[in-house]
């Protein structure tokens, strides 16, 4: 074996395993299959948002890279208020034709390496909002007949079924994104589970989601941990990005916690951490928490182009037992 296969076997190996922590949390849903690998608790998972730029290859592309523990489809970002829900997923495939319904068979490729694909609402630009309790359970539905395990002729990506509903929510008022939630969950069964993820910024607590995440219905939260001064990493110091971590996971009841990073300088307009120092002086700190569940980035398109999960996954050698991963890459 040659020293460049031995690394990809051993970087597959550790998604492997990073896929294994991920479900010991998140039990997996009838179409997931996700191997098992015995490691330590110090590891965790890379979340990433897909499908706000056509170049940044396909989701089944995505999830072939062996890199990712959930990816995030973004963004149903025109909801609420009476309007007729609708995805934008610039640049990848016309919804108008039913283009985007071949996205199907994607999902289910994901679905079938163990990675938890999501439905992410809300976004950076869009026209959303829920003006009541009854408009918040009116879009429950509307999600879960349209992407989750409910019945709809008209499924904006074909008959796969999403893991769950992420909530990017950026824009507009701050009221009735707990009802959502609150009906969300309720369409979860033992045998099917309705994973609740949140993208809140990193000043605490989050102004449009906060009420949301006390419900304590989230799996996960991914906290925006950029273009935020106060509580990104900055001047290079990483002392008020670590600050506002511990507030968060010492605060907050959530299943996991994320911390969420651009993937590139481009990818945001401040709060972007170089892969050494992210490796060197933020990760060994974080991984020590209870709730650590790994890093989001934002966004593939970046992360293509400037290979920052490598850097992630590459450091989960440091941490991982690797006699472990010897015994899976023979």
């Amino acid at each position: 074996m040659s020293l460049s296969d031995l690394h990809q076997a051993v970087v597959s190996a550790i998604m492997v395993w990073m896929i294994a922590e991920v479900e010991k949390k998140w039990p997996q849903n009838p179409k997931s299959n996700s191997s098992s690998l015995s490691s330590s608790s110090h590891g965790g998972g890379i979340a990433i948002y897909w499908g706000q730029n056509g170049n940044e290859g396909t989701l089944t592309e995505t999830c072939a890279t062996r890199k990712y523990t959930h990816v995030n489809i973004a963004f149903l970002n025109k909801f609420g208020g009476g309007q007729t829900p609708e995805l934008n997923l610039s640049g990848h495939c016309n919804l108008a034709t039913g283009a985007c319904r071949v996205v199907s068979t994607a999902v289910e490729s994901c679905q079938s390496r163990g990675i938890k694909v999501m439905l992410s609402i809300g976004g950076g630009i869009g026209n959303y909002s829920l003006t009541s309790e009854y408009d918040a359970k009116t879009v429950a539905e509307y999600l879960y007949n349209n992407f989750l395990g409910g019945k709809s002729s008209n499924r904006p990506l074909g008959d796969a079924v999403l893991d769950g509903v992420d909530f990017d929510i950026e824009l507009g008022s701050t009221l009735h994104y707990d009802d959502l939630v609150r009906f969300l969950s309720q369409f979860s069964e033992p045998a099917r589970r309705v994973y609740i993820t949140g993208a809140p910024q990193c000043p605490f607590p989050d102004r449009l989601l906060g009420a949301a995440i006390e419900t304590g219905l989230f799996d996960a939260v991914w906290v925006q941990f950029y273009n935020n001064q106060p509580c990104q990493y900055s001047s290079g110091s990483a002392q008020r990005l670590l600050e506002s971590w511990e507030r968060w996971a010492s605060s907050v009841v959530v299943g996991k916690l994320f911390m969420g990073l651009p993937a590139a300088p481009a990818a945001a307009g401040s709060g972007y951490i170089p892969p050494e120092v992210l490796v060197s002086e933020v990760l060994p700190v974080i991984k020590k928490s209870e709730k650590y569940g790994g890093v989001m980035l934002w966004s593939r398109f970046h992360d293509v182009n400037n290979g920052y999960s490598d850097s992630i996954v590459n450091s989960y050698l440091l941490v991982t037992d690797n006699s472990a991963l010897l015994v899976q890459i023979k």
